[in-house]
């Protein structure tokens, strides 16, 4: 097993004005970011060029995924309130014309935050109208009626991750994920309208087999999903899963084609790619443009 990581994936250290600004705006407002929270390496690009992942419902997740840094209990904090207000501001004065809302799982919640989820992406249009929003959710336990709430918000994107391929789910994910039900959740979406776009994520050097990616990827499709994300896995801590393989920059270009011809609408395949990437978010935003436009 290789232990050290390869030369593609070192990255800059964190750093500049505006990476200074949002972190402050994030501290002050009590905001949290996954880019934070889940050890991104890409936090230094993007941070600095404006982009941010926000995540809402606290810092704490109900769920003890094993590839994932964010803390854990079973019971998490009271939600904000008014932190749907302060996102949509924060947003506004960021500028910015695309951005991802994710959350922590939170099955403690009757509703699991639904309709928190719902009243953050109205008050983004309140407070920015002009932003293009996508939500990352988390499966609401395969609920579709919670999922319903969330697609009458009307963001321009719903994601939702498979995370990994079928045969490594439940000892990638907590034992209350399943791949089907993922599955499930991305075609309910669709289901209920098939104009919403959908994104779905995968990661690589886990132990899979290119025959299990690519049979990641055709499941995905069969449920109508139009964007997908291809990265690397990092160890967060010594707590969890260890790396099988750092996956090469020439594998990934190979997920990436296998992903093409398959129909996604766009593959974002390579070692730093994350399921909320500025490159991926920059072709998504273009292609909803010109969709609008027509």
């Amino acid at each position: 097993m290789q232990r050290t990581k390869p030369p593609w994936l070192k990255v800059k250290a964190p750093g500049g004005e505006r990476y200074t600004w949002i972190k402050g705006q994030a501290r002050e407002l009590g905001l949290h970011t996954v880019c934070e929270e889940a050890h991104c390496p890409n936090i230094g690009e993007c941070w600095s060029s404006g982009t941010a992942t926000f995540m809402v419902m606290s810092d704490i997740c109900t769920r003890g995924c094993k590839f994932c840094a964010v803390n854990t209990k079973r019971i998490g904090p009271p939600l904000d309130v008014n932190e749907p207000q302060k996102l949509g501001q924060t947003i506004a004065a960021m500028g910015l014309d695309y951005v991802v809302v994710t959350s922590v799982n939170r099955d403690d919640l009757d509703d699991q935050g639904a309709n928190h989820f719902a009243e953050c992406i109205f008050q983004i249009r309140k407070a920015s109208p002009n932003t293009m929003v996508e939500v990352l959710i988390p499966d609401f336990q395969g609920r579709t009626d919670l999922v319903q709430r969330v697609i009458e918000a009307g963001p321009e994107v719903i994601a939702h991750n498979v995370e990994t391929i079928k045969r490594l789910t439940p000892r990638v994910r907590d034992r209350r994920a399943g791949y089907d039900q993922s599955l499930s959740v991305l075609n309910s979406i669709k289901e209920s309208n098939p104009d919403m776009a959908t994104k779905s994520s995968i990661m690589v050097g886990l132990g899979e087999t290119e025959a299990e990616v690519a049979e990641a990827m055709a499941d995905l499709r069969a449920v109508g999903c139009d964007f997908l994300t291809v990265g690397q896995y990092l160890q967060p801590s010594k707590a969890h899963l260890k790396v099988a393989e750092f996956v090469t920059p020439e594998q990934f270009e190979r997920y990436r084609e296998l992903g093409e011809g398959l129909g996604f609408r766009y593959v974002a395949s390579g070692p730093l790619v994350r399921s909320s990437y500025k490159a991926g978010e920059f072709f998504i935003r273009q292609h909803l443009k010109s969709k609008m436009a027509n």
